[in-house]
């Protein structure tokens, strides 16, 4: 684990990537949790996938995962490989295609999987896509997802569509159709809106590695139904998400196309096959073992809402113009700028982590206080790829295992150049912020 292992918003992991897991039922809740958002993975027994990044809406995650690879496949298993993996391993130099459950088998369905013929899918993406050739490896089986291939002349392209249902919450799903932050996410362009029916869309036009735009395009559609059904599809300018050359200059379908596709009304009779979501129960910290009375460990309370964002731009030092802001529940950014470039301001306010605190603060710049606050101060090189990026850290946690850890670059964005030499806030000033007592006095439940 990094010396400094911060929550800040990774593409890898989207509460997209959590609704297709949950669908075969491993347990990962997809009900709105924005107090898991930004950044990856939580610490020790928290590792449980961030509901949503950085406030960019699951989109991204879904992007990330791509067609036909863990995401798709997680919503079937092949008819020639119903014995093995339930996510099929890529061919060389091709897509991964999602595989299904063999036709006429049902076998034993997991928690919310349905047994949708792959075929009716198949047919569904036939119907409202614009005139070419579809491929697809396998169409015996059923499940959630089909992955495949599309050519209307222009070269060969990956296309994947998954349909599943969100949790139980009024607003589960919601983070899905939600356009990313700029400061975390670099992408082209992202849209959203509503139809009259009530059902939210966004469509997506970004990239499978955000970092390196030169590479494969990934555009995808999103649409979140009134009564809490996902249909997303992906699209790529190459045969596979990843590890085949660029065929095409863009993915097949244009941002309408996509739109309409997620919109087109067959999909309904195919969704309304998942069966819902089962209740999860609560589970020990180590699964597979049995708790001894007394020993699980209760889940903390989470910030939730606008109070850790509303309290970060009250603490900035004077003189700082805010020119871009985001973030809820427990994890808030803004984007300052003092006249001499812009510079990303990031913190995390979190209970219950004393169970990490050996490893958040087992070395370096560490001091403790004389009421027992640990205070890790750490410089160090900017990890995203842009050019001549600093990041600066203020990490502190209390006793009983309430942690405030604030960071700065000297960017606005830690994937772009560096447009300054060092961050807009010193250490002592991120060290000041991370110590104020407002934070403690935020209502967690």
């Amino acid at each position: 684990m990094p010396q400094n292992e911060h929550h800040v918003p990774e593409p890898e992991f989207l509460g997209a990537f959590g609704s297709a897991l949950r669908a075969t039922g491993e347990g990962f809740p997809v009900d709105s949790r924005p107090e898991l958002v930004a950044g990856g993975l939580a610490r020790g027994r928290r590792r449980l996938l961030r509901r949503r990044l950085a406030v960019t809406g699951g989109a991204v995650a879904l992007a990330a995962v791509g067609v036909g690879g863990l995401y798709a496949g997680s919503f079937a298993t092949s008819a020639q490989q119903a014995d093995k993996a339930s996510v099929a391993a890529p061919r060389d130099g091709g897509a991964t295609t999602p595989t299904a459950r063999p036709a006429g088998e049902s076998g034993t369905l997991r928690p919310g999987e349905a047994q949708i013929p792959l075929s009716d899918i198949a047919e569904v993406l036939k119907a409202n896509t614009p005139a070419g050739h579809w491929r697809f490896d396998d169409l015996d089986g059923t499940g959630q997802g089909l992955g495949g291939y599309f050519d209307d002349g222009r070269g060969e392209a990956a296309v994947g569509v998954t349909l599943s249902r969100t949790g139980r919450a009024p607003d589960a799903g919601a983070d899905m159709v939600v356009c990313p932050e700029k400061a975390y996410v670099p992408y082209d362009d992202c849209t959203t809106g509503r139809f009259g029916d009530g059902s939210r869309w966004m469509v997506f036009q970004g990239y499978e590695y955000p970092d390196k735009r030169e590479e494969t395009k990934n555009w995808r559609a999103t649409l979140l139904t009134k009564d809490g059904f996902l249909v997303d599809v992906s699209e790529y300018n190459a045969p596979a998400e990843k590890g085949a050359e660029i065929s095409r200059e863009n993915p097949p379908f244009s941002p309408a196309q996509l739109k309409t596709l997620v919109a087109a009304e067959e999909w309904r009779a195919l969704l309304k096959r998942i069966p819902p979501l089962p209740t999860t129960p609560g589970k020990a910290d180590k699964p597979g073992k049995l708790a001894k009375p007394g020993k699980v460990r209760q889940a903390p309370p989470q910030i939730a809402g606008d109070a850790v964002p509303a309290t970060l731009r009250a603490l900035l030092p004077k003189g700082l113009k805010v020119v871009d802001k985001g973030g809820e529940g427990e994890f808030a950014f803004v984007v300052v700028d003092d006249g001499k470039g812009k510079s990303l301001v990031q913190i995390n306010v979190q209970y219950g982590m004393d169970d990490v605190a050996d490893q958040l603060f087992g070395s370096g710049d560490v001091t403790t206080l004389p009421d027992g606050r640990k205070v890790k101060l750490t410089r160090q090189p900017g990890e995203k790829g842009g050019a001549g990026v600093v990041w600066w850290t203020a990490d502190t946690m209390t006793k009983d295992g309430f942690r405030v850890v604030v960071s700065a670059f000297n960017t606005g964005a830690q994937h772009e150049a560096a447009t300054r030499a060092e961050p807009a806030l010193t250490l002592e000033q991120l060290k000041a912020i991370a110590l104020d007592p407002k934070w403690a006095k935020l209502r967690a439940k």
